[in-house]
């Protein structure tokens, strides 16, 4: 209890040489484990008025801004005048570096967020952003059919198209990159993934609609100066990564990312004529430097260049002799070059570390020219992106702002048998201009609140003007016990094209029953509960979350109704989500940490012939565990992974209907995949060797049709399990600081 016979303390917290005051610093006392705190912020002029604590003195005063180095002020007594307080921005040290084994659900996010940390990464191979997911439940990897090894994430049940993917927080590997994309970053560039569910931030555009997935590559002035990995495997893949980073003058610095992988051995384990993995190369490099002016600026610029080439099919067919239209063997070919640039610059106010304007711009041309078996389809994206940012607060650090605009251009060209099909067989090319303007208002008590709340508004040249409006809340009702709660709306054009190119695998005739597919526009809700806990000391988290999407309209994409044809309408009638998850993650013993979770999903569309489904080769439940044991030091570091998935549903062979006209579904099989690794360190060196699916289970017929590619019974794109089987790796990663 305060002493109320002595005056409160007074003063200002400052900064700089002027004197400027900071509004919003924290003061509090430091005081004895298990009395309650006693604190305050500083007003508008930076002042403040706190009552002495009741124990006897000395006191301990604890002032704290947010970037700049905090201070401790002595008290023998209660003090004879007001204090000046000044605080210092940080000095600058070596670095030292701390490891831990915390969990990997953040507690200070207003949104569910879970993060990927660059130590998980090497809990597996990791060559790619699809393979930096296999430890998490989250985020699910599928591959999309049995012939291209086209893969999508799925979040929240949904497709990979619905969550926004942004590289370093910028909107990236979006439209006809889909099918390929998660192959187009690779994991030994990637410092750490943060996965966030639900509709997010307006900041980061209107796209998303059941997460967002940030990808956070290593820093120029952060990453080693040299770091490598070599990967093979016993498919005959081979894979090598490499990152150099150097300064390049005191207060600059650059980094250079590369990447090469070739694929050219034929396995056919399943012995259905058709190779199981394809012939895949693939060039990729990306530059990065930064400049920090030490006081109020940071610009970072960028620019990547990516090649690569992919034959599937069946294994008679020679991609350097045939053609693919005129072969006698069903063959696929591929050819990506993409091109990519950006720029990050902040500028901070002077005095006012609260206070920063920002200008975010990336632009990427994404080419693509394909033939799958007698039908071409080629692609070709130009986007340019831009967003102008400042923020701020009012009054005091509780009460944060961000503003904005932004603005968006993008130019898409699908060409498939001759015919350009874009949203609708009717426009043949598709070009948005789509400028936007946003504001967010963060509340923040010292105690246990923090709440968002964003709208956006953005006029797009083809289908007019949208709203945007997202909140999000998190209330600790203790510090171990997390409320979460989110809502927020989502609008996206679609590319029914590249976003189903599964059915490219396939005899199927694309058919577009609407003369113009609308926009897609939907609702998410949702919620989270997390309780942190000490088991012996160990950190542990328990988390329960629940999820609702609902959509006002939805390009449909329909496989149930004929084993011929697929097609693309707007939706008619309810389509809806429903994620329901439960994740524990536990250190057991000292070095053995352990996540389990479970996942249930209830996802499904209305059809254009009057019914309602579920969704197409999503399992219903899935089951999740990781096991990690680490020896100290390091030295040894053991990781296990299973995964279980349910039934899922599969369009009929022959797609016979019950007496009410409703297409009857067949379901797949329950099945389990087991993966495993043993890594060895030493001091600048690790040596990892692995097993993906440890007992070499297989989908049986993955492809209907497969001695026949040609007939109108094919279809490759039916796939909802490991094609390959058993497959087994070795890799060695050096670094040097």
């Amino acid at each position: 209890r305060a002493q109320t016979t002595v005056p409160p303390l007074t003063g200002r917290v400052l900064t700089g040489a002027a004197a400027t005051p900071l509004p919003g610093a924290s003061v509090f006392w430091l005081l004895p484990k298990g009395t309650p705190p006693l604190g305050t912020a500083a007003d508008a002029t930076g002042a403040f008025s706190l009552p002495y604590p009741a124990a006897p003195a000395p006191w301990r005063l604890v002032v704290r801004f947010l970037g700049l180095q905090p201070d401790t002020v002595t008290l023998n007594g209660p003090a004879a005048a007001p204090l000046a307080v000044a605080l210092r921005r940080p000095l600058t040290l070596a670095e030292a570096r701390v490891e831990g084994r915390a969990v990997a659900n953040s507690a200070r996010s207003v949104d569910q967020m879970q993060t990927i940390s660059a130590r998980d990464l090497t809990k597996s191979a990791c060559c790619n952003l699809a393979e930096s997911f296999e430890t998490n439940a989250s985020v699910e990897v599928s591959t999309t059919d049995a012939v291209s090894g086209a893969k999508q994430i799925q979040v929240l049940g949904l497709d990979g198209a619905y969550s926004l993917l942004t590289v370093d927080n910028q909107p990236a590997l979006r439209g006809l990159a889909t099918p390929y994309r998660l192959g187009y970053l690779a994991g030994p560039w990637i410092e750490a993934i943060d996965i966030i569910k639900g509709t997010g931030s307006v900041l980061n555009g209107y796209e998303a609609i059941s997460g967002q997935v940030n990808v956070r590559l290593k820093e120029p002035d952060k990453a080693e100066r040299l770091s490598l990995n070599v990967y093979a495997n016993d498919a005959g893949k081979l894979d090598v990564n490499a990152v150099a980073a150097r300064p390049l003058t005191a207060r600059t610095s650059g980094e250079l990312l590369l990447h090469v992988d070739h694929l050219g051995q034929r396995v056919d384990r399943n012995a259905d004529g058709f190779v199981d993995l394809p012939l895949a190369t693939q060039y990729n490099a990306l530059g990065k430097w930064k400049f920090k002016s030490g006081r109020n600026w940071v610009v970072e610029a960028g620019a990547g260049a990516l090649r690569e080439t992919r034959v599937a099919g069946q294994t008679a067919f020679r991609a350097t002799t045939d053609d693919p239209l005129t072969a006698a063997a069903y063959g696929i070919t591929s050819t990506t070059n993409r091109l990519t640039a950006f720029t990050k610059t902040a500028y901070t106010f002077t005095g006012k570390p609260y206070q920063s304007l920002g200008l975010l711009t990336n632009v990427v041309r994404h080419d693509v020219q394909s033939v799958y078996g007698r039908r071409p389809y080629d692609g070709l994206q130009t986007t340019a992106q831009a967003t102008l940012l400042m923020q701020g607060i009012v009054g005091t650090t509780a009460h944060g702002w961000k503003a904005g605009l932004s603005f968006l251009a993008d130019n898409v060209r699908e060409f498939i048998d001759g015919e350009s099909f874009i949203a609708s067989n009717i426009r043949r090319e598709r070009y948005e201009r789509v400028p936007g303007a946003f504001a967010e208002y963060t509340y923040q008590n010292s105690h246990n609140l923090t709440a968002v709340a964003g709208l956006r508004y953005d006029r797009h040249n083809l289908y007019g003007g949208f709203w945007t409006p997202r909140a999000s809340a998190k209330l600790d009702l203790t510090p171990t016990l997390i409320l979460r709660a989110s809502a927020g709306s989502g609008f996206r054009v679609a590319n029914p094209i590249a976003e189903n190119a599964y059915a490219l695998t396939s005899s199927r005739n694309l058919i577009f029953r609407d003369p113009v597919l609308q926009p897609e526009r939907a609702w998410n809700l949702g919620g989270s509960v997390t309780r942190y806990f000490e088991w012996h000391d160990r950190p542990g988290a328990l988390i329960l979350d629940y999820y609702y999407t609902t959509f006002q309209n939805q390009v449909v994409a329909d496989m149930y109704a004929s084993p011929h044809v697929i097609t693309f309408s707007n939706l008619r009638g309810a389509s809806t989500s429903k994620a329901l998850q439960v994740e524990g993650q536990l250190e057991i013993v000292k070095g053995l940490q352990a996540k389990a979770a479970y996942k249930w999903y209830d996802v499904r569309s209305a059809y254009p012939d009057g019914y309602t489904l579920p969704r197409m080769l999503l399992p219903r439940h899935r089951a999740f565990l990781n096991l990690a044991y680490a020896t100290p030091f390091d030295k040894w570091r053991l990781d296990a992974t299973a995964q279980w998935y349910g039934q899922r549903p599969v369009p009929g062979l022959n797609h016979e209907n019950d007496a009410a006209g409703v297409p009857l579904l067949r379901t797949s099989a329950r099945y389990a995949v087991f993966n495993t690794q043993v890594t060895r360190t030493f001091k600048r060196l690790a040596v990892y060797v692995g097993a993906e699916n440890l007992l070499n289970y297989r989908q049986l017929n993955p492809i209907e049709g497969a001695a026949t590619p040609f007939s109108p019974n094919f279809d490759a794109g039916m796939s909802w399990g490991p094609i390959l089987g058993r497959l087994m790796y070795a890799g060695i990663r050096y670094s040097l600081d």
